[in-house]
């Protein structure tokens, strides 16, 4: 029998460790805003081989969720109308939150449905933490693993996010895997390998539409052998070509075995799917079958152009709306929703390979030469989906910037190695290095702990004591989780008709009985006196309500939600003190100011009947905008 190392404990002791944290956080907490829709979609998958819903994310997280529920037999009935009123594709944008509300709150036990649920993505979580611990032992040895995994296992965007169902943990998964097994084959093709890699790489494809960028890796890395030549490549310029050649057959027939992987997945998630969006292809009933055939290219597409469709949106940060993303939102995130310990690894590293090249003459430090196509492939990766993060429209929340915090935290397993090789050469320099890292490791672990359960609304001490909703946005903040708590401060004051402003679109009376949706830019007369409850995403961002910060109050969950008890006279809007007049309206979502998308989903949650109305407002609606801005246009022409 093998004898399991010490450090294999260790692992299993932190991982053990973030199972509790993160699984003990997820089950005080109720359903996130995009959890409604993907909960009941991946249901819908297992049992109808339907895609209609939440086509606008592959179906693998959503797949993942839905087992357990299809396996216990949650119950969803398909003659309903939120079923049957979503033909795909707009009407099931629609549909798909009505139905998964029906699901979780009408059709089964919400607490017990959203628990088996979350219970997949947890033992996932645990999966990515111990592939950092298994390839960190590749790089850096026992004492790497340990660091990786420690770090991974105590950052707070990894216990927020990693039992929910949605895609950012699953996707960090898989790409790690791919781009693994892409420096694997890169470094001796074989069959096996082309197999393992393309299931990987199908792996991400299945897991967010963002995994195309591994696509744009592949090719920058093999660009770098140009200007720093590639461990194992020929310095002949013949023979070098000769080299790349089996190699990059290798990478294309991998790229295309995995192409048919997530062919086959969509064909048989859309089996039983209307093809009438396909009635175009002329030739009648006879041609049918092609249409069943071509229906996961279409699904696949209409995923990208939702993707396309939503790639800049308003974003909030530092205390400033902005139109669309900015480049410093993800650094400003890093910075302020990491733990201290884990930037000052962040410092220690850049210190250990600047040490280590000038002390040892290797770029590479102690990396194995069996490992140094992986570490070429992790920092290639690292600088291409950080970039494209900077660079992107998109700025939502920390979740998004998964994959390369997922990378950076993997690099750090060469720490320990860097310093054990440097202590022959400067020992008391490297000793006290290492008691750093072992000190900044164990702070992460520390503030993880001190953080439970609230990680959503976490940043650390450089934020100066400001609360997050003053500083960040979105899921880095409230993402509709903190209902249990409300109900909880509900109960301690004795509220029995509860004003709540929320971030998200559930059904808020089931989980706050007496709870009803308010919003704080318009309060009523019978709120005077009362307490409300407001997601702190509403207060500058989501609305826009700077009058509440003034009275009394108390934090919730963490500084995600608050509770205010309004004056007995509420100042006029637009007063010193008051709520704001209409112009100064925010919406959530970054809706414009006259138009209340929450309140229309919610309205649509209750009456799915009157999904085809709101599509035909949505039309009227956008083909005025395409109007006043055919207008627009040609005014300024004209001058």
């Amino acid at each position: 029998m093998r004898k399991v190392s010490g450090f294999s404990i260790a692992a299993g002791l932190l991982l053990a460790l973030m199972a509790i944290l993160a699984g003990g956080a997820a089950l005080r907490e109720s359903v996130t805003v995009d959890e409604v829709a993907h909960i009941g979609a991946g249901l819908s998958y297992w049992q109808r081989l339907d895609f209609r819903m939440n086509p606008e994310h592959p179906p693998l997280a959503k797949l993942l969720a839905g087992l357990p529920l299809a396996m216990r037999g949650t119950r969803a009935d398909y003659k309903s109308i939120p079923w049957t009123i979503s033909p795909p594709p707009f009407p099931a944008y629609l549909g798909q939150w009505a139905f998964g509300d029906w699901v979780l709150f009408r059709w089964n036990d919400p607490v017990k449905t959203l628990a088996w649920a979350r219970f997949p993505m947890l033992l996932l979580t645990l999966v990515l933490g111990w592939v950092m611990y298994v390839l960190g032992r590749r790089l850096g040895g026992g004492w790497g693993g340990l660091v990786a995994l420690g770090v991974y296992a105590a950052t707070p965007t990894f216990l927020a996010f990693g039992p929910l169902v949605h895609t950012d943990v699953v996707i960090a998964l898989f790409s790690l895997l791919t781009l693994w097994t892409f420096a694997d084959l890169y470094g001796e093709p074989s069959r096996r390998r082309v197999w393992i890699f393309a299931a990987c790489l199908a792996g991400a494809l299945l897991s967010k539409f963002t995994a195309g960028l591994l696509l744009v890796v592949f090719p920058v890395f093999i660009l770098s052998g140009r200007w720093l030549p590639l461990p194992g490549q020929p310095a002949d310029k013949a023979e070098a070509r000769q080299w790349r050649r089996p190699r990059r057959r290798a990478l294309w027939r991998g790229i295309l075995l995995a192409g048919a992987m997530v062919y086959v997945v969509y064909l048989i998630l859309s089996w039983n799917q209307p093809t009438w969006v396909l009635d175009y292809i002329p030739g009648g009933a006879w041609l049918a079958p092609l249409r069943r055939l071509l229906m996961p290219v279409w699904e696949y597409v209409l995923g990208l152009l939702w993707v396309l469709a939503g790639a800049s949106r308003p974003t909030f940060i530092l205390g400033h709306p902005y139109p669309h993303g900015v480049w410093f939102y993800y650094p400003v995130l890093l910075v302020l929703k990491s733990p201290l310990g884990f930037l000052a690894l962040l410092a220690l590293g850049v210190a250990a390979w600047l040490l280590a090249r000038q002390k040892l003459g290797k770029p590479l430090g102690p990396i194995p030469a069996a490992e140094a196509l992986h570490w070429r492939v992790l920092w290639v990766a690292l600088i291409v989906m950080t970039g494209t993060c900077v660079l992107s429209r998109l700025d939502m929340s920390i979740r998004h910037f998964s994959v390369p915090l997922a990378l950076m935290i993997l690099l750090l397993a060469a720490l320990p190695a860097t310093l054990g090789k440097l202590r022959a050469s400067m020992p008391r320099t490297a000793r006290t290095l290492q008691a750093l890292v072992a000190a900044a490791v164990a702070s992460c672990l520390v503030a993880s702990v001190l953080a439970y359960p609230y990680y959503f609304p976490f940043r650390n001490v450089l934020s100066s004591g400001r609360a997050a909703y003053t500083l960040v946005n979105d899921s880095n903040v409230d993402w509709n989780q903190s209902l249990p708590e409300v109900r909880r401060f509900a109960e301690r004051h004795g509220l029995h008709d509860l004003a709540v402003d929320i971030y998200g679109f559930s059904n808020l009376a089931a989980v706050v009985p007496g709870a009803r949706l308010w919003d704080c830019q318009k309060p009523e007369e019978r709120d005077r006196g009362q307490w409300v409850v407001v997601s702190a995403n509403m207060l500058l961002d989501g609305h826009y309500c700077p009058w509440l910060m003034g009275l009394p109050q108390e934090e919730i969950a963490g500084g995600s939600m608050y509770g205010f008890r309004l004056p007995a006279e509420i100042p006029p809007a637009g007063s010193p003190g008051g709520p704001p007049l209409p112009a100064q309206f925010r919406q959530f979502a970054g809706a414009p100011p006259e138009f209340d998308l929450r309140a229309m989903f919610m309205k649509l949650s209750d009456h799915p009947d009157q999904i085809p109305a709101a599509m035909a407002g949505f039309q009227k609606q956008y083909e005025q905008e395409q109007a006043k801005a055919k207008a627009k246009r040609a005014a300024e022409k004209r001058k």
